[in-house]
C-alpha cells in the first residue's frame, strides 16, 4: 500500500522521503486548503527528494467551478511541474451543481501526460460519490483523494469500502484528511489502494519580536509557528502498513 504525504515546505517533503513514504502530494496555500506552489519551490523539492512527486493545481482557494482564464492558469502549472520532473499533478474540476465536470477534467489529464494524475478532495463535494466515482474514471484520472465525503475520514469508513469495491482495480480509492497511525490498518483494511496524510507538527519560529495586537494570518497556525511534517508520525503509519503486507 502506497503512503503518501501532503506537504508544504522542502522541509517536510525531505521529512516524508526520511519515513518511507512513496509519494509527497506538494501544496501551497496551506490556509486555503492546498494551491499550486511556487515554482522555486517545485524545483528544489524536486532537486532534494528522489520520490514520486506530484503537484497541486489549484489557482486560488475557494470552490472548484472555473473560468476559462483560470483553466488556462492551469495549464500553465502543468506546465511548470512538468518542465522541473514532477511525476504528476493533482486537480478536480467541477459543475456548479456540484457534479464532476468530465470534459475540462479530462481534457487537463491529457494535456498533462505523460504525467499522472490525481483527482483531488473536491470528489467529496459531489453531491452522489458512486456516480461521480464514474465520472473520475470517465476523465482518466489514475486515483481519487477523498474522506468518504466526511470531515474526518474514519466517518466515511463505509462509503470508502463501497468506493474500493465499486473501483475494482479500474481506479486507486486514497484515504486523507486525519490519517494516522491510529487508525491507519482500520482504513487499509477498507480494501482502498493507498493513505494520505500531513503528519503534522507544529513548532515556534524562530523570531522572538512579535507585536501582541497583528496576526498576518488572524488564525492557527499563524506567523508565530511553523508547520512541518513529523518523520516519526509518518514513519508510524509506513510502518504499520508494511507490517500488514508482510
Amino acid at each position: 500500500m502506497t503512503i503518501e504525504v501532503c506537504a508544504y515546505s522542502l522541509e517536510s517533503c525531505q521529512n516524508a522521503q526520511k519515513a518511507g513514504a512513496a509519494r509527497v502530494e506538494l501544496c501551497g496555500g496551506l490556509g486555503e486548503g492546498g494551491t499550486t506552489p511556487s515554482a522555486g519551490l517545485i524545483a528544489a523539492v524536486r532537486d532534494n527528494i528522489r520520490i514520486d512527486l506530484y503537484v497541486m493545481i489549484r489557482p486560488r482557494g475557494g470552490d472548484f467551478v472555473y473560468e476559462e482564464s483560470e483553466i488556462d492558469i492551469m495549464r500553465r502549472d502543468i506546465d511548470t511541474a512538468k518542465s522541473f520532473g514532477a511525476d504528476g499533478v493533482v486537480l478536480g474540476v467541477l459543475l456548479p451543481n456540484g457534479e464532476v465536470d468530465v470534459p475540462r477534467t479530462r481534457a487537463l489529464v491529457q494535456y498533462a501526460q505523460p504525467m499522472g494524475v490525481t483527482f483531488h478532495r473536491a470528489f467529496d463535494l459531489t453531491p452522489d460519490p458512486l456516480p461521480a466515482l464514474e465520472a473520475v474514471i470517465e476523465t482518466g484520472c489514475e486515483r481519487i483523494l477523498t474522506s468518504g465525503q466526511k470531515s474526518v475520514v474514519l466517518q466515511g469508513k463505509a462509503l470508502l469500502t463501497e468506493l474500493a469495491k465499486q473501483a475494482n482495480g479500474r481506479i486507486e480509492i486514497m484515504p486523507g484528511g486525519g490519517v494516522s497511525a491510529a487508525n491507519a490498518a482500520e482504513l487499509a483494511a477498507t480494501g482502498v489502494d493507498a493513505l494520505h496524510l500531513t503528519g503534522k507538527a507544529f513548532r515556534p519560529g524562530r523570531q522572538t519580536y512579535f507585536p501582541a495586537e497583528i496576526s498576518m494570518a488572524g488564525e492557527i497556525p499563524d506567523e508565530r509557528s511553523i508547520l512541518y511534517t513529523d518523520t516519526e508520525r509518518v514513519a508510524a503509519v509506513v510502518a504499520l502498513v508494511t507490517k500488514m503486507v508482510d
